[in-house]
């Protein structure tokens, strides 16, 4: 494998924050098909591959938050660092109407070898930056396309993913729901109302992904954001999202904190 399979940003940063990127990159190293999966670079820059704008936003979001940031230097379609080892999507094989070539044969000894070099890796890197102090807040950074093939269009411009732990992302959706101003920049930039999404357009866990493995198992404050990642598609909407959501997380935090940090 060539180059590491993560980036931490802002790593001596002594925040309780830590912003993760799980779909930061559409890169496939040279180990694997020689640098190529096989499908077409137009298909390489669509959400399939990676979360557009994700790693722009989260290192943003980490500046405004004075934290650290996680970021995966590989395509989520080599492996995807966001599922479980044994979840049957970490390796796709079709995603929203591609078909992944480089992945339609993978057995389980082609699967191990991604595992080992790319998704336990940077598994062990979040482990380490989560256990830097013992009141981690995780803040995961994704996006989401506004619609997939054959679907119908997503309402929300961003949506706030939880499982059972609701102590910070209760708060945060009510405070971005609650800001009128934001309401109103929101409407005039996209001639939409502003829909902030609760657990949509997906539920916001599932076993043995990166927020139940470094937040959930250990009882750590933590939120998932998806913003609709036409909203994020340049350097200046990620600083002017990043500058959005930093306040409403620290309120949240706050909200969290008066109520008690342990989960039970």
């Amino acid at each position: 494998m060539n180059g590491a399979p993560y980036s931490i940003h802002g790593e001596s940063r002594a925040s309780r924050w830590l912003v993760t990127c799980d779909h930061a990159s559409n890169r496939v190293p040279p180990c694997i098909g020689g640098g190529s999966l096989g499908i077409a670079p137009e298909d390489m820059a669509r959400h399939i591959a990676y979360d557009v704008g994700a790693a722009g936003l989260a290192r943003a979001l980490a500046d405004a938050l004075q934290a650290p940031a996680i970021l995966s230097a590989f395509s989520r379609l080599v492996i995807d660092p966001n599922r479980g080892e044994d979840d049957p999507t970490l390796v796709m094989r079709l995603y929203d109407g591609t078909l992944i070539p480089a992945n339609r044969h993978a057995d389980a000894a082609e699967i191990a070898r991604r595992l080992d070099a790319f998704h336990r890796p940077y598994h062990a890197a979040c482990a380490a930056l989560a256990a830097r102090r013992p009141d981690t807040v995780i803040c995961a950074v994704h996006t989401m396309t506004r619609q997939l093939r054959g679907r119908p269009p997503r309402p929300w411009q961003v949506s706030i993913l939880s499982a059972d732990d609701r102590r910070l992302t209760d708060p945060l959706i009510a405070s971005l729901r609650g800001d009128p101003a934001l309401a109103t920049d929101v409407a005039a930039e996209t001639g939409e109302p502003f829909e902030v999404g609760d657990n949509q357009p997906y539920l916001g866990h599932l076993e043995g992904d990166a927020v139940d493995r470094h937040a959930l198992r250990h009882g750590r404050l933590n939120a998932l954001i998806e913003l609709r990642n036409d909203l994020v598609a340049t350097e200046e909407q990620q600083a002017r999202w990043a500058a959005r959501l930093a306040p409403h997380l620290a309120a949240a935090l706050d909200a969290a904190q008066s109520t008690g940090d342990r989960h039970g």
